[in-house]
């Protein structure tokens, strides 16, 4: 592949993620969905239907090597912030008991149906030699997710961050990700080790290994490292690539232990010391490269990955019974949630809707399990849909329930001890 035409794709790319954003955020879209729908009319559906030729030439197979690698290491760097940022403030801690209730709801609701309709789903959407389980957890993983990123920026915008309401949502996304996620590395370790429970033991004991060389070997070391090398929170070049060797190592721990490269990211980042100031230090300098360059990457390849024959007959029906199923899992399962914590039926719904919000985190589950071969290109395609339907969605739905003022709780919240 040519540096001219690795330029000339990252110029296509980044140029109509820009623009989509643009256009979705005046219509009070987050900018990651005009990202998602960039990458999908860059995809087959939308620009390959309408200049075929155009697009054959610009997007080969051959000449994507270049764009994966580099939306790999966004995703790294994404994952990596993503973990840093993982931390139990003081208002997530008073609101746990009643994040509890919605994150394991939100998870248990749509992990229910989304098994329950992977029968209709697995003989036609299955790839050849995955099993009906393996097919069926993935499902119900992939259903299970919420978008913290996107929630939290929905919060964030709305000023409702630091509001009970918003605590409560942040914590039970929380809760929803450590099932979720624990969920997706065991169904993808079953499938990418090859060798069914025994290569399941062997990643599963590499991984014991992995997390306490972390978080008894490196989370000390680099706690040092920083206390003494970075006091104020800002490292210099020389602790810089410290932690980007560490974060490398890290992510190719888990790759070669048959798990995605996100795994050992995202752990990385949460075994470092939780300092606010070393958080929007890093956040500054590395934000910036993976969200707004790399990331775009990710969407078009996830783009480039659809296929037209999920929008046939047959294809179409299966692609509404997955949105159907996954928005009404997670709404009802957070607004159950949260009205067993107290909390009024309109607020109740408000919080599940944002438990509805999928955004990247759908996506990069949906590229770990297309890697994994546990799916194949027209559920692929389907998922990609569920994900930017559902994060469509969130904001009007919201608005909705609760309009744009911050919730409050219901007396009987306040009445718990």
């Amino acid at each position: 592949m040519s540096a001219t035409s690795l330029l000339l794709q990252l110029i296509v790319i980044l140029t109509t993620a820009r623009v989509c954003g643009w256009v979705l955020r005046h219509v009070g879209q987050p900018g990651v969905v005009g990202e998602m729908a960039a990458g999908l009319m860059l995809g087959p559906v939308v620009f390959g239907a309408l200049f075929p030729s155009l697009h054959a030439q610009l997007f080969s197979k051959a000449s994507l090597q270049g764009l994966s690698s580099l939306s790999t290491l966004g995703l790294v760097l994404f994952m990596f912030v993503v973990g840093l940022e993982l931390r139990a403030s003081k208002g997530v801690r008073e609101q746990l008991r009643s994040a509890g209730y919605v994150g394991v709801l939100s998870v248990i609701v749509p992990l229910a149906l989304g098994i329950a309709i992977s029968p209709a789903l697995y003989p036609t959407l299955a790839p050849a030699g995955v099993g009906f389980w393996p097919f069926a957890l993935f499902m119900a993983a992939a259903l299970s997710i919420t978008a913290f990123p996107v929630m939290a920026r929905i919060l964030k915008d709305r000023g409702m961050t630091r509001t009970p309401f918003g605590q409560l949502s942040l914590g039970a996304a929380a809760v929803v990700d450590v099932f979720a996620w624990i969920l997706l590395a065991f169904v993808v370790a079953l499938v990418g080790a090859g060798e069914g429970y025994q290569g399941l033991l062997k990643t599963t004991v590499g991984m014991a290994v992995v997390l306490c060389v972390l978080f008894f070997g490196l989370k000390p070391a680099f706690a040092w490292l920083l206390r003494t090398k970075a006091p104020e929170g800002e490292p210099s070049t020389t602790v810089m690539a410290s932690l980007m060797i560490g974060l490398l190592v890290t992510a190719l721990a888990t790759e070669l232990l048959h798990l995605h490269a996100v795994f050992g990211a995202f752990l990385f980042g949460a075994c470092l010391p939780r300092d606010d100031r070393l958080l929007k230090s890093l956040s500054e300098r590395i934000e910036p490269i993976s969200i707004v360059v790399l990331m775009p990457l990710f969407f078009a390849l996830a783009g480039l990955g659809t296929t037209s024959n999920a929008f046939s007959g047959a294809g179409f029906g299966a692609m509404m019974l997955i949105l159907g199923v996954a928005a009404f899992g997670k709404i009802a399962g957070g607004a159950v949630g949260a009205r067993m914590a107290g909390y009024g039926w309109r607020d109740s719904l408000a919080t599940g809707s944002l438990m509805n919000a999928r955004g990247l985190m759908e996506l990069i589950v949906m590229k770990i399990g297309l890697d994994a071969g546990l799916i194949g290109p027209e559920l692929f395609t389907m998922l990609l849909v569920m994900a930017l339907a559902t994060t469509a969605m969130t904001g009007p739905l919201i608005n909705l329930f609760i309009g744009r003022r911050a919730p409050a709780v219901a007396d009987a919240a306040h009445a718990k001890p």
